[in-house]
């Protein structure tokens, strides 16, 4: 398991605050510290790598993520988790605010163009490619290719594995047909306003991508799945001013991503005999790609203010 992290620009909302001061300072590619902390480095919080606010898209994309696809060609399951609080960019990093855009394109249609890149310097081997987008929306799981399945069942058996019970997977040739069910999937996601983001994700995101190699000169085969994760983010209901059903939703967003770090510190903790995969939807789906054979990617996002809790969060 790998983890950075990525502070995004204030937005109008934090300038219009008064939120021109930035109070963290990067020492170096790997860590982060306040400005009011001491000069010799100590109290730095330090990760894989740190994406500093004028980070581009490709530069993230092909330090950060593109093993993890690269794993995935070679018979690996592989996972990038964006986490943060709302509004901090995950969204941002995943997807982008132009899938179709060189610049502007987030993660999960470069790893898409990678894939089909080696597919097509790969002579001799047969792909078949299907992906499937869901999403978990107050502990249901709903299938985004078609809203009507809103309440899909978990399953696991020794042949597959933990599979989501007749989830909508479509066959896919090239980039664009991948982009094209991207904006079909997010086309139903369940979005609202709050005081923080006017566009908030009130569901967890699971992009599930499986490919399927076969070499045609001796039949061999091997099967990588991938899972791209756009969590919803962390809230704090004061901020936010969620009411209502927001804040149920809210709710139920921050006891799921308690239970994914649950989960995570049970799994590194090098003591716990016991794994609570089941206590949560999210981290049900996930179980094998975050504790199976696996390359896992969480990717923190900050955005430059009240930043103390956050960053011991993701330190423990």
């Amino acid at each position: 398991i790998s983890v950075v992290c990525r502070f995004r620009p204030l937005n109008e909302i934090e300038r219009s605050n008064g939120g021109e001061n930035i109070c963290v300072e990067f020492p170096d590619d790997y860590s982060v510290k306040l400005r009011s902390q001491s000069s010799d480095g100590a109290g730095a919080f330090v990760f894989d790598r740190v994406f500093p606010m004028d980070s581009r898209q490709e530069d993230i994309y092909n330090i950060a993520a593109k093993p993890v696809v690269e794993s995935v060609l070679q018979g690996f399951n592989g996972t990038v988790l964006a986490y943060g609080q709302t509004s901090s960019g995950k969204t941002f990093t995943m997807q982008g605010p132009d899938i179709s855009s060189p610049s502007l394109a987030g993660v999960i249609p470069r790893m898409v163009g990678t894939l089909f890149e080696w597919i097509t310097n790969s002579p001799g081997i047969e792909f078949t490619l299907q992906v499937s987008m869901v999403e978990i929306y107050c502990e249901a799981v709903r299938d985004l290719f078609d809203p009507r399945k809103s309440a899909l069942a978990i399953r696991e058996d020794r042949v597959r594995g933990v599979y989501l019970e007749d989830v909508t997977e479509i066959y896919v040739s090239s980039k664009e047909e991948v982009l094209q069910a991207m904006e079909k999937g997010n086309s139903s996601r369940s979005v609202a306003a709050t005081n923080m983001n006017e566009r908030s994700s009130r569901s967890h995101l699971i992009f599930m991508l499986k490919l399927h190699q076969t070499s045609e000169r001796d039949g061999s085969a091997k099967t990588g799945k991938l899972y791209l994760v756009d969590l919803a983010g962390s809230e704090k209901i004061a901020k936010t001013g969620a009411e209502g059903r927001t804040l149920d939703e809210a709710k139920k967003i921050n006891q799921s991503l308690s239970e994914l770090g649950n989960v995570i510190n049970s799994l590194t903790d090098g003591k716990s005999s016991h794994i609570p995969y089941r206590n949560s939807r999210l981290t049900r789906l996930l179980q094998e790609s975050l504790g199976a054979v696996s390359y896992t990617h969480l990717r923190a996002h900050e955005t430059g203010r009240n930043l103390v809790c956050r960053l011991l969060l993701e330190k423990k």
